[in-house]
């Protein structure tokens, strides 16, 4: 389980400080901004290792949740992560 800060997001702010920068803005003139947009990922494995039951309102507010596929050994990405509380397959809505 994992709440921080997006990085894509981060990366986009950089982005808009460095096109300033070479427009010829002066750095030491920019305001210092902190991070806007956060993100909770969860392991659903893990998840159910923590919790006998998962509480399905805790994992409708994960931005991501992994899965983990044993027939592929590979760990899934259900996207966005509310289908996967509703039982219903990414793709399919």
């Amino acid at each position: 389980m994992s709440y921080g800060i997006d990085p894509t997001d981060l990366f986009r702010h950089a982005a808009s400080y460095v096109d300033r920068v070479l427009k010829g803005a002066n750095p030491a003139d920019f305001p210092i901004q902190n991070p806007t947009k956060f993100e909770l990922v969860i392991n659903l494995k893990t998840a159910k290792a923590l919790w006998a039951d998962n509480p399905e309102s805790f994992l409708a507010r994960a931005d991501e949740v992994i899965e983990y596929d044993l027939s592929t050994r590979s760990e899934v990405f259900a996207a966005p992560c509310w289908m996967t509380v509703m039982g219903a397959k990414p793709g399919s809505s």
